[in-house]
């Protein structure tokens, strides 16, 4: 037993290792990543892998948790719609041993592609669901979420947000309480989702969700605060934080911990006791909603309003509370801006090479770190939803553009990881569909955007092993593309990346390019180009700007001359080499 300064995603994780479980599986998205990569410390006690997507990842946990451990899956909010399918059968069809499904909503869309708010889930797909505000919740809620799921026989979720997640506070920890498997029974009755077991499984949940009500009235976790004043705050997660700072004591307040099924009676008897009721939430009106439809009159969303995340000063000023208090001054601001590809990105020299075929193009992106290349200077693509999308959208969008007489190639983008997520099965329908389209993965040998995690192109797991490489290019050839429509190219040699887009522009049907080179912060990468970077010869540069055309931050410009502002942060990739033509760029060192 020891205090340690954690993480909410850290604490999850200590929390289910203290819980006993034996399997957790995830796919890495921010603010979630984090839950995960912290299980690997306990590899000894239980099996922890990245997956390829969320829903496998639901599955795997589940199929531990039918066979009597308890398993957890991870997942950032856009995740839990790729999982849904297995997630709302789970509901029905209960647990054995406990499972727990996490779910990291973003608020404010700092590192995502909508606000989405993920509480609905446990309303629509019947799922428990627990919503702790600081990491000691986290730890708790995480073990008491595992005793709830076995014990009413559900899913259960917890639920949080960027700030719970990335916010660091002092967790008092415990040991790990080792569970006893459950013995695996069949029980097609209670497991095999027909229709005739659905239908009567359909009655059972609603029962189990009952019996979590009839707890959620009167269980510690749920916690009344009663102050002076006529101002009642009914609240959950982070918002109790917020909403505590900004009326301190002169209101009172329902913090809930249990957020569905919700305790009617509790709120009820909460609201009896004061005059004014406020709903603090971030996102949807899911609680005022709620009670609302118990027929107490509240308010919260009206000013507060669905966008963005919440803070004190925020809520402060949207109750009248009066001028928030002084907070350090700024004597500067930092000047905006915005992300780029790093010093070195493989993914530059695609979205330079693919400027000089614009007018013959039209491309499709996705989600990871390649999406930077959306901004300027590169515009690399015009459209970009969710994960896979961007070799499925490709397919309809040349038909569209073929009915009306558009004769440019559609190209879709996305990368390695990405591909294994759920482009696979986009490739094949493009295939099978002979889609006049231009595929790309951008493959840079990790998952890169949320922190190099591992994916299944990579030679070793998450705790380590040696494990089998599944290459690209065989699961491209396995969908039917003989080898003239199949290019593997360095993106950084411009020569061959050009010359792989030509023949994709002039190639009718389905044509693949696998733009393959590692990312630059790979350590193994850094290893290797110790030393390297470029330099620039002041007499011979012309100052053309040429070089600074491939927007590496590596490169400025001083007077009339070009030179390396950073020659630390330079990789040596040589691509503004490339662009020089007067021999003013040359790699030295490594």
């Amino acid at each position: 037993m020891e205090k340690i300064l954690m993480s909410g995603d850290e604490a999850i994780a200590r929390g289910a290792w203290e819980a006993g479980v034996c399997v957790a599986s995830a796919y890495p998205g921010t603010p979630s990543t984090e839950i995960l990569e912290n299980m690997a410390q306990y590899k000894d006690d239980l099996y922890c892998s990245w997956s390829n997507n969320e829903k496998t990842a639901t599955e795997i946990a589940f199929g531990a948790s039918l066979g009597g451990v308890r398993a957890m899956v991870s997942m950032k909010h856009v995740g839990m719609n790729v999982a849904a399918d297995p997630i709302f059968t789970a509901a029905y069809t209960g647990v054995n041993g406990g499972l727990v499904i996490v779910s990291a909503d973003d608020p404010g869309c700092y590192s995502s592609q909508n606000e989405q708010d993920n509480r609905l889930y446990a309303l629509h797909a019947r799922l428990g669901m627990l919503e702790p505000s600081d990491s000691q919740e986290c730890l708790e809620y995480t073990k008491a979420a595992f005793e709830l799921s076995e014990k009413f026989d559900l899913p259960m979720m917890i639920r949080v947000t960027t700030r719970v997640c990335h916010s660091k506070s002092v967790v008092q920890t415990g040991q790990r309480n080792e569970i006893k498997p459950l013995p695996y029974v069949s029980n097609p009755e209670k497991y095999a989702m027909l229709p005739a077991n659905a239908r009567v499984r359909h009655v059972q949940v609603e029962k189990n969700l009952e019996a979590l009500k009839d707890y959620a009235e009167t269980c510690a976790l749920n916690k009344t605060i009663y102050n002076e004043g006529d101002i009642g705050i009914i609240c959950s997660g982070i918002c109790y934080m917020h909403a505590r700072e900004a009326f301190g004591d002169s209101a009172s307040y329902l913090k809930l911990a249990v957020t569905h099924p919700l305790p009617d009676k509790l709120i009820k008897a909460f609201c009896s006791k004061v005059k004014t009721v406020y709903i603090i939430e971030e996102g949807e009106p899911y609680l005022e909603n709620a009670i609302k439809a118990l027929g107490i009159e509240c308010s919260g969303k009206n000013r507060l309003g669905p966008q963005g995340e919440l803070d004190a000063q925020r809520i402060r000023a949207a109750f009248g509370l009066g001028e928030p208090p002084e907070i350090y001054p700024q004597p500067a601001q930092a000047p905006a801006r915005p992300p780029v590809l790093c010093a070195g990105c493989p993914h530059r020299g695609f979205y330079f090479a693919m400027q000089k075929h614009k007018d013959s193009i039209v491309a499709i992106g996705d989600i990871g770190c390649y999406s930077l290349g959306v901004s300027a200077p590169f515009f690399g693509f015009e459209a970009c939803i969710c994960m896979g999308s961007g070799f499925s959208i490709p397919i309809g969008l040349s038909i569209a553009l073929k009915r009306q007489g558009d004769k440019r190639k559609v190209i879709g983008i996305l990368g390695d990881s990405t591909f294994y997520h759920s482009g696979f099965n986009s490739l094949v329908d493009a295939v099978h569909q002979m889609a006049d389209v231009c595929l790309v993965i951008l493959d840079n040998s990790i998952t890169a955007m949320t922190g190099h995690q591992v994916n299944s192109g990579v030679e070793r797991d998450l705790m380590g092993r040696e494990v089998p490489v599944i290459p690209l290019e065989g699961m491209v050839m396995s969908a039917g593309l003989d080898k003239d429509r199949v290019r593997i190219v360095d993106p950084i040699d411009q020569q061959a990346m050009n010359a792989a887009i030509e023949a994709a522009v002039s190639t009718q049907g389905t044509f693949v390019i696998i733009s393959r080179r590692p990312c630059a912060l790979l350590k193994e990468e850094i290893r290797l180009r110790a030393g390297r970077h470029c330099e620039i010869d002041r007499e011979l540069c012309r100052g053309c700007k040429a070089c600074t055309k491939t927007a590496c931050p590596s490169l400025a410009f001083e007077g009339k001359k070009a030179y390396i502002a950073d020659a630390a942060n330079c990789t040596g990739c040589g691509l503004c080499l490339q662009m020089c033509r007067f021999g003013a760029i040359k790699t030295v060192g490594g």
